[in-house]
């Protein structure tokens, strides 16, 4: 792989991760690192469990082997969202994008993500909401 090419994956400050047929981890940049809590070494080899959060799992897999078998998805453009788990079992906010991977043949290998933190962003929105229903319904009740 070319040297810039390398440091760009390597390097990148989102999460760049790649998994199998299986969904089990083969690449992990310093990017996931740094979101997850997780080094390279702890999560290659291991099942994308590792960042589903427990209560989407089944979800995920639903989707993850329908895709795998196909090797088609919707989400081919746009943005995925979906929350995360980190190494202390905190959650984070994701928004990402999938790639499909193929060998030489046309067969399906697996799926690359990039993802971003948007957590804090999340929470900000969450917060704008709410109080713009507090204002609203404090509106309702005055006109009633």
């Amino acid at each position: 792989m070319d040297i810039l090419l390398k440091q760009l994956i390597d390097d990148a400050p989102d999460a760049i991760l790649v998994s199998d047929l299986k969904g089990i981890i083969r690449f992990w940049n310093s990017g996931a690192e740094q979101m997850f809590g997780h080094t390279a070494a702890e999560a290659i080899g291991q099942s994308l469990d590792l960042i589903i959060p427990e209560n989407l799992r089944s979800r995920h897999w639903e989707g993850y082997w329908r895709v795998m078998a196909s090797g088609e998805t919707k989400y081919k453009t746009g943005l995925l969202s979906s929350p995360g788990i980190r190494k202390d079992g905190s959650r984070v906010s994701l928004e990402f994008s999938m790639v499909l991977l193929h060998d030489e043949e046309g067969q399906m290998q697996g799926c690359g993500s990039v993802m971003r933190d948007v957590t804090e962003r999340w929470k900000k929105e969450k917060e704008l909401k709410e109080r713009l229903n507090a204002c609203e319904s404090k509106t309702t009740a005055q006109q009633s």
